[in-house]
């Protein structure tokens, strides 16, 4: 692994009660947000490292703006793992937190929220919720509400997780780094490796950050592609067969159907959803090999739509969000 220290560490002498590592690639339109956003905290004892994988726009010169330490790592060398490893092994405080350049918190207490389950010494990562805004695909929208719920889990004994916006111990990243040969879910593979080791997971909705993404079908395709292959290494006796992509394809892109129809955009998102989720099951289907059924929890939670809510809507938080619009920094809503 071969990398360059481009900036000064801007970090105190001393232990960090954090560090954050965010991966970076051509992210000049997200970068300072989140940066912005991380400046916001409650909790002011940090560490920020920025792990660049080549970028050609002005990510870098932004970072350099705010208190960041940027490493560097070529394009030819970057995996999701070996970029998340670089930064880890930088990194100075105990628990790090990972965070994509895409993504922005929502409320100033996202950093004292994520870190708190940790007081619990069985627990080895922690993650957060995720929502979209208004660039967000409808369909995806319905994913982040699935998989990233309105109330919490203590101790969650499968692996399901996402390190777009995520923090685990240090030492147990020592123990067991990142694989850096999968092409996506390096962070699900590694909470299985901690499962195993008779620790858990926990999940905290108030850890709430915006996720953009603004993909192409092709974009959708590939990153479904690229998570279904990895999917199938770290769990070999999965499968994902034809009829599970006749079957799963209409199953969800109904339930967006229902969902929109509520909402009353359905004539709005209408083919939004149905290439949204032709991708999505499509770049599946050819990520995986095509035989056997669709059996386990962990594909469950990724594939199977959500039902409509039911019962009252979660209540605001008393705690005021951020005011990016404050820093010259336009947000855009959620639909």
């Amino acid at each position: 692994m071969r990398a360059l220290n481009r900036s000064a560490d801007h970090g105190s002498p001393t232990e960090p009660r954090c560090s954050i590592v965010i991966r970076a690639y051509n992210e000049e339109k997200h970068i300072g947000r989140l940066l912005t956003g991380i400046l916001h905290q409650t909790m002011r004892e940090v560490e920020i490292i920025l792990v660049d994988s080549g970028s050609t726009d002005a990510t870098p010169s932004i970072a350099s703006r705010f208190p960041v330490n940027v490493l560097h790592i070529p394009p030819a060398e970057f995996t999701f793992g070996r970029s998340l490893n670089l930064g880890c092994a930088h990194a100075r405080g105990e628990i790090i937190v990972i965070a994509s350049a895409h993504v922005f918190p929502t409320y100033p207490d996202w950093l004292e929220q994520l870190l708190a389950p940790f007081a619990d010494r069985q627990v080895a990562m922690v993650y957060g919720k995720q929502r979209g805004n208004s660039t967000t695909r409808y369909s995806e929208h319905q994913i982040l509400a699935k998989w990233f719920p309105d109330h919490a889990v203590t101790r969650q004994p499968h692996p399901f997780c996402n390190n777009a916006n995520a923090g685990l111990r240090r030492s147990l990243w020592q123990e067991h780094p990142f694989d850096e040969s999968l092409p996506a879910l390096e962070d699900v593979a590694w909470a299985t490796w901690a499962l195993a080791e008779g620790y858990y997971l926990s999940y905290v909705p108030e850890a709430e950050v915006i996720h953009v993404h603004n993909e192409t079908p092709a974009a959708v395709y590939n990153r479904y592609r690229r998570e279904a292959m990895a999917l199938k290494r770290i769990r070999p006796s999965e499968h994902f067969h034809i009829w599970d992509l006749l079957r799963l394809y209409p199953l969800n892109a109904l339930s967006d159907f229902r969902h929109a129809l509520r909402d009353r955009v359905l004539g709005r998102r209408l083919w939004q959803i149905l290439w949204f989720r032709w991708m999505q099951f499509w770049g599946t289907f050819r990520g995986f090999a095509l035989s056997g059924p669709l059996t386990s929890q962990l594909k469950e939670g990724f594939y199977y739509p959500r039902g409509l809510p039911i019962g009252p809507a979660t209540p605001p938080r008393s705690v005021a969000p951020i005011d990016y619009s404050a820093a010259g920094i336009e947000l855009q809503e959620t639909p």
